[in-house]
This record gives C-alpha cells, structure tokens and sequence, in this order.
C-alpha cells in the first residue's frame, strides 16, 4: 500500500517536472511582454504595461516577416499534402518487394539536415535557371519560391507519415464495390477515399504549416529578398531584442491554445452527438434527438469560454490603462539609485586614494626616537660645508706646515679653496 502511493506520488511530481520544464519557457516570455523595461525579463517587476503590443503592430519588419511566412505556409501545405498524399497511396498500391525501399527513399529527407536541403535547394534551381537562359530575376530565383519548394522536400514527408496511418484503416472493397457500379476511378477517389481521409488531410495541413512557419535552417538559404518571421527574429536577437518579441510570442501561444480548445471542444461534441444518437429510441429519432447543451459535460468548451471571457477583459485593460505614472515613477527611483552607487563610488575612490597616500607618507610611522634625536649645533656661517669645531690639532699642525712647505696653488687661506681672498680683484 505504501509503495503504490510512493509511485503514485512519484509520478505526479514528474510529470510536474516534465511540464514545467516544457511550459516554463513560455510561462516567462508571456510574462515580460507585459513588463515595462526595455530588455525581456520578468524579475524584478516594475510596471504593468501593453505598449509592447503596439510596438509590435508598429514594426514593419516583424508584420512583413509574418506575412511571407504565411504565404510561404500556404503555398507548403499546398505542396507537401499533395505530394504526401500521392506518396501515400503509391506506398499502400506498390509491389510489396519494393515497399521497404520506397518508403526508405521517401523518408531519407526527414535524416537529411535542413543546411544541407537549403543549400541543396538553392544550387540545383541556379542551375536550372542558368540552363534555360533565365535571369536573376525569373521566378525561378524567386525567394518564395525557393523556400517553398526547399521546405516541401522534407515536410512532404512528415505529411507522408499522416496520410498512410490513416489510409492503412482504408477498405479498398469500398473502392471496387463504387468501380463496379460504374463509377470512374476519379469519382471514386473524390466521393469515397477523399472524404475518409479528410481528417488526415486536415491534420497534415496543420503539421505542415506549423513545420513551415517555424522553420530557420533552411529558409536562411532560400529566402533572398523575402525574409521569414523566422529569419527576422533572428536577425533582431543579434542586434537587440524588445519586450515585442514576447508579444508575438505571447499571441503565437495565444492563438494556439485558442484553436485548440476549439478543435477539442469539437470532438467532444460530436462523441456527445453520437452518444445520444446511439442511445436513442426509433421515436426519438424520428422526433429529433435531444443533444446536450454545448457547455454540458465539455470541459473543453468551457475552458474555451473562460480564455474568451479573459481576452476580452485583457483587451479592455489595455485600452483604459496608463503605465505612464508608474513608468515615470520607476525612472525617478532608478535615478536616486544611479546618485547613490555614483556617490558610494567616489567615496570608495577617495578612501583608495587616502590609503596609497598613506603608503607613501604616514607621519605615524615616525618613531619617538626620531622625533627626540638631538640637532647638531653648527656655528659657522657656511652651512655645513665647513665646521671650524671639527678641526683637530693635528689637522692645526698640518696645515701649519702645509702653509711653510708652500702651496702649489698659492693658496694661503685656511678654507681650503672654498674661499680664496686671492681671487678678489683689484676693486
């Protein structure tokens, strides 16, 4: 019993874990885009604010990126479904010894780096271009069309992998039961195998749009004068990023959620459709089935209904709130804050600065013997050059007879040359 609830408790703070570490991220990036510094970040909070939402309406380049990343999704999805679905029912149609190395061939692209397929891409159309004698301007060069084409190479196959686990649930007696009642093989494919495989289509769209709208490494080969949301994004983080990139990734998020709880809602209605029908009497089908509310036994539609209601009430905020008071509060308290590390610096520089003085000359290191040392008492006028007081009788005797022996110098002074009355002139 206790260990059933230690891996039942254990389970649960994984799969925490595992969502906060998925989840985090974005958790984070939603949250500075309401923050009112210039730089992303969530901590520490000065000011709620939505001007980075009207920043991001305002930047030509993010809505022109997005744009040709739409344009660029459609025209993939358009591409890579239809290859998809005919690599589908040539797998499903093939002769069975070479199935494995078809479908071997049509998912290589999948392994293939995205730098090689993009590089790839871009060399082959040049050619192309250059054999048919056309200019750099031809469509061929197109930047659109290089990104569709180098983008389809390899989400054909993600599409690929849709189709056929839907198409494997496929009865082909269906298919000969419309032949031989005299349907063509066109209106077969159209009345019968194209309706059952809707949902698949429907999903491989969905993946291939997402795959086309978020792929960098091989658009930023192919793209030429059309950058993608991508490719901007890139080049914006190299230079300095604002809070609006977390605006359009708190909408990208947004609107995901948002079809998602649509698309479930869905499903959930229709099972509670089918529930009813099936549980229902041949009056009541004859009458008209009664089928629960929307909200009724739909966690998801009323999820759905919550994150409206939410959206609406955060749209209503944003056009009736002002950060500007709090904004300029902010700014004053960081400028008291600037003075005071300004201030906290000089005086940490002027403390430096006593303490090399003190290396060089510190009046307290003197010692008191020093200070009490006695000074020499010295008469003479000459400053210490010459001291009468330091002549001994000895030097008196030598010097007598120095004066007798006679002086080559003829210097008969007793100053010993630095002061010779023989060099005074007549006047």
């Amino acid at each position: 019993m206790m260990s059933e609830r230690i891996i039942r408790y254990s389970i649960w703070i994984y799969l925490g874990i595992f969502f906060a570490y998925l989840l985090g991220p974005l958790v984070i990036m939603s949250i500075t885009a309401f923050n009112s510094p210039t730089f992303p970040r969530a901590t520490p909070w000065e000011c709620l604010t939505f001007e980075w939402f009207s920043a991001l309406f305002q930047d030509q380049r993010i809505l022109n990126g997005i744009k040709n990343s739409i344009i660029v999704g459609l025209g993939t999805v358009i591409l890579s479904v239809s290859m998809g679905l005919a690599g589908a029912l040539m797998l499903t149609q093939i002769w069975p010894k070479l199935r494995a190395t078809y479908y071997t061939i049509i998912i290589a692209p999948i392994l293939i780096p995205g730098v090689v397929l993009g590089i790839s891409t871009l060399v082959f159309w040049d050619r192309i271009n250059r054999m048919l004698g056309l200019g750099a301007d031809s469509f061929l060069s197109n930047g659109l069309f290089l990104t569709i084409i180098g983008q389809s190479t390899f989400i054909a196959s993600y599409c690929l992998l849709v189709l056929v686990a839907r198409l494997q649930r496929y009865d082909l007696a269906l298919t000969e039961a419309a032949l031989d009642l005299g349907a063509s093989h066109a209106q077969a494919f159209r009345k019968i195998l194209l309706p059952f495989m809707r949902p698949a289509i429907a999903s491989a769209a969905v993946l291939a749009f997402l795959a086309s709208f978020e792929n960098y490494n091989t658009t930023t080969f192919t793209f030429g004068e059309y950058p993608t949301l991508t490719i901007e994004l890139a080049q914006k983080v190299r230079y300095g990023i604002t809070p609006a990139i977390s605006a359009l990734a708190f909408i990208i998020v947004a609107l995901t959620v948002f079809f998602a709880l649509i698309n479930e809602s869905k499903i959930k209605r229709k099972e509670q459709v089918m529930e009813a029908r099936k549980n229902a009497t041949v009056a009541e089908l004859s009458k008209g089935v009664k089928v629960p509310g929307f909200l009724s036994g739909n966690p998801a539609a009323i999820v759905l209904v919550l994150f409206c209601i939410g959206s609406v009430a955060v749209v209503g905020t944003a056009t009736a709130y002002s950060p500007d008071q709090c904004i300029a509060r902010v700014k004053e308290q960081k400028q008291i804050e600037a003075e005071e590390r300004i201030k906290e610096l000089r005086r940490k520089r002027d403390a430096d600065n006593l303490k090399k003085f003190k290396g060089v000359f510190d009046p307290d290191e003197i010692s008191p013997e020093e200070e009490e040392a006695p000074k020499q008492d010295n008469n003479s006028g000459f400053g210490g050059v010459f001291d009468p007081n330091a002549l001994s009788g000895d030097d008196d005797a030598q010097d007598g007879s120095d004066a007798s022996g006679g002086d080559e110098s003829g210097n008969n002074s007793g100053f010993g040359g630095v002061f010779d009355p023989n060099n005074l002139n007549s006047d």
